[in-house]
């Protein structure tokens, strides 16, 4: 399958500052990537630091003045990335709460609600059709501070905030779970797009409980904990503005069906 995806920010820096941005299609093996990653301020371009993280993650890095920077990403993906296998530190990272998938606070509502001792598959497809009938997406109804608490509280969010409520259940019942940030084929509106990954069977398998894209076109581009490790931009320093952005992501071809049942996994 061959992909084309893109992404273009423009945004205002007020005061001097740092910046980190995570919009590269994450390099594994198996993959193709004919790529370009423009960072131009005021005219001038940038050469960013990229940093290496794990699963292909890369950051892109650099420290910057005030002004207007624009970012333009695009990127042809063809081939199928090679499944990696997990460690054992990432079954034992990918089982712990975290900032925003405070699995901890859930234990003893999940042990309620699911039956521990059923195999993990069951129980990510369980947790992923539960959280899809318990909320309503709804854009804007979330606020980036927000974790899986509150988004069970409220009974609505945006995708990070399914896929965080995924996350924290799954771990909650001790099934090792991460998130992705990813390009995503056929979702409307376009935007960037996260997934939930349950470690089953010694496979990473891809579950989305919002059902708005198919996952077998997914491109990944980082993955981590929570939304604090695949945030598309971090920043370190004076206050910065997007001012725009828009993102695009689409297959040569038609869209592949996906049933939301079978599993999956992010190639």
């Amino acid at each position: 399958m061959k992909r084309d995806v893109s992404a273009h920010l423009d945004i205002g820096i007020a005061a001097p500052t740092t910046l980190e941005f995570q919009l590269a299609v994450a390099r594994l093996p198996g993959l193709e990537i004919d790529e370009s990653l423009v960072f131009e301020q005021d005219g001038r371009t940038i050469r960013p630091q990229e940093i290496p993280g794990p699963h292909g993650t890369r950051i892109h890095k650099f420290a910057t003045g005030t002004g207007n920077l624009r970012v333009h990403y695009t990127a042809t993906v063809v081939g199928t990335a090679t499944l990696e296998p997990a460690s054992d530190y990432d079954i034992a990272v990918y089982l712990r709460p975290s900032r925003f998938a405070e699995s901890d606070k859930m234990f003893g509502f999940a042990a309620t609600e699911f039956d521990g001792d059923a195999a993990p598959a069951e129980l990510a497809a369980e947790v992923t059709a539960w959280v899809r009938r318990r909320l309503r997406y709804v854009a804007g109804s979330s606020d980036p501070i927000d974790g899986a608490v509150e988004t069970l509280l409220s009974g609505a969010g945006v995708c990070r905030d399914f896929s965080h409520l995924v996350v924290a259940l799954l771990r909650a019942v001790k099934v090792p779970a991460r998130l992705a940030a990813v390009y995503a084929p056929g979702l409307y509106p376009m935007d960037f797009h996260a997934i939930a990954e349950a470690y089953i069977d010694g496979v990473w398998r891809a579950f989305d409980a919002t059902g708005l894209a198919p996952r077998s076109s997914l491109v990944r581009i980082a993955t981590g904990r929570d939304a604090s490790d695949i945030a598309f931009m971090d920043n370190h320093g004076g206050e910065v503005f997007v001012n725009s952005m828009w993102v695009s992501a689409i297959i040569d071809g038609f869209l592949p069906f996906d049933n939301g049942v079978d599993p999956v996994s992010i190639v």
